[in-house]
């Protein structure tokens, strides 16, 4: 936890609360580690951790936007920012859709 704080923190990211969601409950067998934040002006925040070796594709938009939208079901609010963090490789036309979408995306190889 405390290197994901310290990277949020050097990317310019400060939020107060941050609490886990396991991906179990909200039937998702993706392996992703997922986290409601709320920041200093009192917005929530959702942060997706991704860890893989294979790149990251424009169909990948798509899935993560479904999990989002679980995530704003099950904790009964809506998201204003998105965060992804990636430790893979991303194709550049994803990383322009995800950019698109208003996705924050931080490089953490």
């Amino acid at each position: 936890m405390k290197i994901l704080v310290d990277t949020l923190r050097h990317n310019g990211r400060i939020y107060k609360k941050l609490e886990e969601i396991q991906p179990k409950e909200l039937k998702i067998r993706n392996r992703v580690r997922l986290y409601c934040a709320l920041d200093l002006t009192r917005y929530y925040n959702a942060i997706i951790v991704v860890s893989q070796k294979s790149r990251l594709l424009m169909k990948d938009l798509a899935l993560f936007e479904e999990i989002v939208h679980k995530m704003s079901l099950y904790r009964e609010h809506q998201f204003r920012g998105k965060v992804l963090m990636l430790d893979a490789p991303i194709c550049s036309k994803a990383r322009a859709a995800f950019i698109k979408a208003k996705w924050k995306i931080i490089d953490t190889m």
